[in-house]
């Protein structure tokens, strides 16, 4: 039967007050918002309709290889020397590492002694001194899959902790990340921080590294250059002392009046480097970040406190860039920048337009349509898709989405089956009257016996939706987000607002016939 309780009026006249309170950012001024709390906020324009930049990143998986081979040996090196075993000529190659065993009646005890210290890999031996150690398909695929969903979070944090608003961050493909950053049209600071690797590491320097030959290196150390003088070489052990992993917080400061980075460990990092600083006083320790030489200062004193700086000569935003890179972690691989673009607000602005105006086109011609074919109850029908749509884009708001072209395209279509939901139910009350049923029954039946068509119909495309946002990139993401919360919305607008109107207009005066 066609009836409302006094609750059920409450109830949606409360749905449709908050829609109108949520929706009201979207249309106040900058400066009231700027008094108001911080959940009262308007809905984010996207890339395409407020202009920004656009990166498509590629994950540098090859490196990643590279790396494990690296740890590898270094893994072996460390493993021979505990066990005080005598070898030669360890060393990496493109797929393997090689190790030449000086006395062959060791060869069993240096294969278990490296067993014993790795797992997951290929020991194999080759002649009577000689080993081979390659890495598993399996433990590659692995480490590569690892690379790109840890670049993927990295990217994330260091974008949240610039402060750059609404980023879209999202991987496409095995190895490359999309980065959307609307209002943001000069994009060279984000590249600088999003591709910098920021692997920093604590080695120690190889004792009178200043007059030793290039060429001639001892075993297990590397020629680095410096990072402001590249004829700057410093000859650093292989072996990271203390990772950059462990600091769990950097900070800009100054010291002396100049820019430094100071930073913290973890616990186990303290614990390191304290022991490091202990029992090398007197030596020169390298900071090395991305493979370059901040500093080399002389450990003077143990440093047990868990914290320490860096002095690289500094400016003030390098040296804020440099603490916000060490706090959102080190890429496990480099990235490389394929694609770049930028989108101009007067283009921007000129998709908002042409949106806009489909939407208002689309909306009048509905208006139209409806109001030539059912009259009073047309009328109805166009206020509750008003509703519709205030509702739709006050959960928008509420939700912090953020509205594209094709979001646009996503309300226009979500607003054609809200109305088609109001043709059902008019159409069945039509069938009813001329079936001979009294006014109120042919009201009552319209409403009843098209609910269930117009939730299959709905159910359908909803589940698509929901398809296309998990399945699809950006552009189809936010369609899919529109559209669903657009047929939420228009089910509610369509059974309830409509027929409360319905209701009102029944109620009003004694009707007796159908006004359609």
């Amino acid at each position: 039967m066609l009836h409302f309780t006094p609750s059920k009026i409450a109830f949606i006249l409360s749905v449709v007050a908050m829609a109108i309170f949520f929706c009201l950012p979207n249309v106040l001024p900058a400066s009231v918002l700027a008094n108001g709390p911080s959940w009262w906020r308007p809905m984010q324009l996207g890339l395409d309709l407020r202009g920004g930049s656009y990166l498509l990143l590629e994950v540098d998986t090859s490196t990643v290889f590279k790396q494990q081979l690296a740890d590898l040996e270094e893994t072996v090196r460390s493993a021979l020397r505990d066990g005080e075993l005598k070898y030669s000529n360890l060393h990496a190659t493109d797929d393997a590492v090689i190790i030449t065993i000086a006395q062959p009646s060791d060869l069993d005890t240096v294969r278990a002694a490296i067993a014993k210290n790795i797992s997951g890999m290929t020991i194999e031996t080759e002649g009577t001194d000689r080993i081979r150690i390659t890495i598993p398909e399996k433990v590659k695929r692995d480490r590569q899959i690892a690379a790109v969903t840890q670049s993927l979070e990295i990217v994330r944090r260091r974008l949240d902790e610039f402060g750059t608003s609404e980023p879209s961050i999202q991987r496409q493909g095995a190895d490359r990340i999309i980065v959307e950053l609307p209002g943001v049209d000069n994009p060279e600071r984000i590249k600088a921080l999003i591709g910098q690797t920021a692997k920093l590491d604590f080695h120690l320097l190889e004792p009178d590294s200043g007059s030793l030959d290039p060429k001639d290196l001892p075993p297990g150390t590397v020629l680095m250059p410096g990072s402001k003088d590249e004829n700057q070489m410093y000859v650093v052990r292989r072996r990271v002392e203390v990772s950059g992993e462990r600091l769990i917080d950097a900070q800009p400061t100054f010291q002396n009046g100049s820019p430094i980075v100071s930073f913290r460990f973890d616990t186990a990092g303290g614990r390191r480097f304290g022991a490091l600083t202990t029992d090398n006083v007197g030596q020169r320790l390298a900071v090395v970040l991305d493979g370059r030489v901040i500093t080399a200062p002389v450990i003077k004193s143990p440093i047990v406190g868990g914290s320490g700086i860096i002095e690289g000569g500094f400016s003030v935003e390098g040296a804020k860039d440099l603490a916000l890179l060490l706090r959102a972690g080190a890429l496990p691989a480099p990235l490389l920048v394929i694609e770049e673009r930028v989108v101009g607000p007067g283009l921007g602005a000129d998709s908002i337009h042409a949106g806009a105006s489909a939407a208002i086109l689309g909306g009048a011609l509905v208006v139209v349509f409806m109001v030539l074919a059912y009259h009073s109850f047309g009328v109805f029908a166009v206020a509750g898709q008003a509703l519709h749509m205030l509702s739709l884009f006050a959960v928008l708001s509420i939700l912090g989405g953020t509205l594209t072209l094709p979001g646009i395209a996503g309300v226009v279509l979500s607003l054609g089956m809200a109305v088609d939901a109001n043709v059902l139910i008019y159409e069945r009350m039509r069938e009813e009257s001329h079936a001979g049923r009294t006014l109120l029954s042919a009201i009552s039946a319209g409403f009843s016996n098209a609910y269930a068509t117009i939730v299959d119909s709905n159910l359908t495309n909803f589940i698509a939706a929901v398809l296309l946002f998990f399945l699809g990139a950006g552009p189809v993401r936010g369609f899919a987000v529109t559209l669903s919360i657009g047929i939420l919305t228009s089910i509610f607008s369509a059974v309830m607002i409509t027929r409360l109107q319905v209701w009102v207009w029944y109620r009003s005066g004694k009707r007796r016939e159908l006004p359609i």
